[in-house]
């Protein structure tokens, strides 16, 4: 017997918006065919969307594992993994007593497994401004802008960092 019943209830679960009946029917066909790898990357993606991280992260990795030389599963488990550092230099931020230096870290690393991470940018931007580094927190979103351009929060976060520079540099102002 083989999962590709199961695979296409997923799908039909997917199109009706239920994705945790999709999830179900993702589990039945592995159950099915555990050494298939596109079913682990399959239920992984939509692990992802119904942001279960954690669960994305380890069909990603099962995945990989039964076929190590599948790029879009190897990107797939980066941009996991992208979103994992960015989460983990939130909760940093979110700290009272928190420095920005282990979220700026955190964040970096995720820009370089995922460039195209908007929200890493921003939240990167918004630990450079804490550091009261204006001229870092604006070249980060401008990168964020540069990817996205019509991206509002990043245009209204560069223009706040741009007004900050301005402030800084006005002898007026000091």
């Amino acid at each position: 017997m083989n999962g590709e019943n199961q695979i296409q209830k997923a799908y039909e679960s997917i199109l009706g918006h239920d994705f945790e009946k999709a999830i179900e029917w993702f589990e039945k066909a592995i159950a099915e065919e555990p050494d298939n790898a596109a079913y682990h990357h399959k239920l992984s993606i939509t692990f992802a969307r119904s942001n279960k991280l954690t669960k994305a992260v380890e069909h990603a990795s099962k995945a990989i594992e039964l076929e190590p030389a599948n790029e879009a599963f190897r990107f797939h488990l980066q941009v996991l993994n992208a979103r994992e550092l960015v989460d983990q230099a939130k909760r940093q931020l979110n700290h009272s007593s928190a420095h920005p230096e282990r979220a700026i870290f955190l964040l970096k690393e995720a820009i370089v497994l995922d460039p195209l991470a908007i929200e890493a940018y921003l939240i990167l931007g918004e630990a450079f401004a804490l550091r009261r580094d204006y001229s870092r927190a604006y070249q980060t979103v401008m990168e964020a802008v540069r990817l996205e351009p019509l991206h509002e929060l990043a245009k209204q976060h560069a223009a706040l960092y741009q007004l900050k520079l301005q402030q800084g540099s006005d002898p007026k102002r000091k």
